[in-house]
């Protein structure tokens, strides 16, 4: 009988061995690959220039005005200017639009044409010219305006979403810088502003100091090196305001605080 088949078959088994032989040889040298010399290396977070102050915050809003740079843009020059800064202040709000739980989410976007939207997950946007007495006699003791009488806070949450349009125009924005002057922070790290880019990533978290005097004024403002801000989250305290609200400082179980000033860079498009 011949051997052929036989030889074959032997010959076969033994080019199997080889093979997974060196497979397993060429895994293992991967994996050392992989072990010494694989090192990912992670996108460097971008860094801002945080400024904050409590007290006397004149001189703290007037360098980060500086930083994000002059002329102050208004309503009348549409965008994108090439450099400067917009602010919001709540002055210039009035009639129907004052002491009314209905302030539009795009007054400054669409009214002003200041290039800023705003929405919050509570019920609605309040404007007061009287530090929100109206709502609650004590909050008028609590709360004070740092430029002229009117002062901004939502309603039913502490918490404002603002996202920015080319001023004048509707097409999506990006700024570098955003600053808030809040009234009467009274807890550590409740007051704070979020940073995220066009993709929902957050590049940051900015806290407000507590106030440090009678007057109670806080601020905080961030700024990038490059227009990367789509979206901030302004989280005003620990609690909304009401009827039936009481402030941690005159005996309630949350923190109430109110806005003023906002300050921001140029909205460029994104």
């Amino acid at each position: 009988m011949s051997m052929w088949p036989y030889r074959v078959a032997s010959e076969q088994r033994a080019i199997r061995t080889l093979l997974v032989s060196a497979s397993v040889v060429l895994l293992a040298a991967a994996c050392n690959d992989n072990d010494d010399n694989y090192n990912p290396v992670e996108p460097v977070p971008p860094t801002a220039i945080v400024i904050t102050a409590t007290g006397n915050i004149t001189p703290k809003v007037d360098e980060f005005r500086l930083l994000l740079g002059d002329p102050r843009n208004g309503g009348t020059v549409l965008g994108p200017a090439p450099s400067g800064r917009r602010e919001v202040n709540w002055d210039g709000v009035s009639g129907a639009n004052v002491n009314t739980n209905t302030f539009p989410k795009d007054f400054f976007a669409k009214t002003t044409k200041l290039g800023l939207q705003m929405s919050t997950p509570g019920t609605g946007l309040r404007v007061s010219d009287n530090d929100f007495a109206d709502v609650n006699a004590a909050f008028g003791d609590v709360f004070n305006p740092f430029s002229n009488t009117k002062t901004f806070a939502a309603v039913g949450s502490p918490i404002v979403d603002v996202t920015f349009e080319v001023a004048g125009g509707t097409a999506a924005a990006l700024v570098s810088g955003f600053g808030v002057v809040f009234a009467d922070v009274d807890v550590a790290n409740a007051t704070k502003l979020e940073a995220f880019d066009k993709a929902g990533k957050t590049l940051g978290t900015f806290v407000a100091p507590v106030r440090s005097d009678a007057t109670g004024h806080s601020f905080v403002g961030f700024k990038f090196e490059s227009a990367i801000v789509a979206r901030v989250r302004i989280t005003s305290g620990s609690g909304a305001l009401g009827a039936q609200a009481q402030d941690v400082s005159t005996g309630g179980a949350s923190d109430l605080v109110v806005m003023d000033d906002f300050l921001y860079s140029e909205p460029t498009p994104q």
